[in-house]
């Protein structure tokens, strides 16, 4: 598993921009091969240098969560505060998994 660095770009130039973290203090230049050519102030989730996927502000707010959930687990502190919408609510599977009632059964896929 991969854990991308949300991004801002601050310039772009045919498939190389120049992009910022402002939570980390940084900037790079970072290839966007992938995600192809975007606008400054577009957000992209870079790893190892390379833009993986343009990102919306709904999905960078979780993904800056989830960061910083991480951050807090490694020091040792209390991470419930970063996944308030996941606390006192049982996970939902995904359709492929409900059986054909659409009831919460894990549906036999073999």
């Amino acid at each position: 598993m991969c854990i991308g660095v949300p991004m801002e770009i601050l310039s772009c130039n045919d498939l190389i921009a120049h992009c910022c973290n402002e939570e980390e203090g940084r900037e790079q230049e970072v290839d966007m091969s992938l995600v192809g050519n975007q606008l400054m102030g577009t957000w992209v989730l870079v790893f190892q240098g390379v833009a993986r996927e343009v990102i919306e502000t709904d999905v960078l707010d979780q993904v800056l969560r989830a960061r910083r959930a991480m951050a807090a687990a490694l020091e040792g502190g209390d991470v419930d505060v970063f996944f308030a919408d996941l606390i006192n609510r049982e996970p939902e599977l995904p359709d492929f998994l409900k059986d054909e009632a659409g009831e919460k059964n894990v549906k036999n896929i073999n």
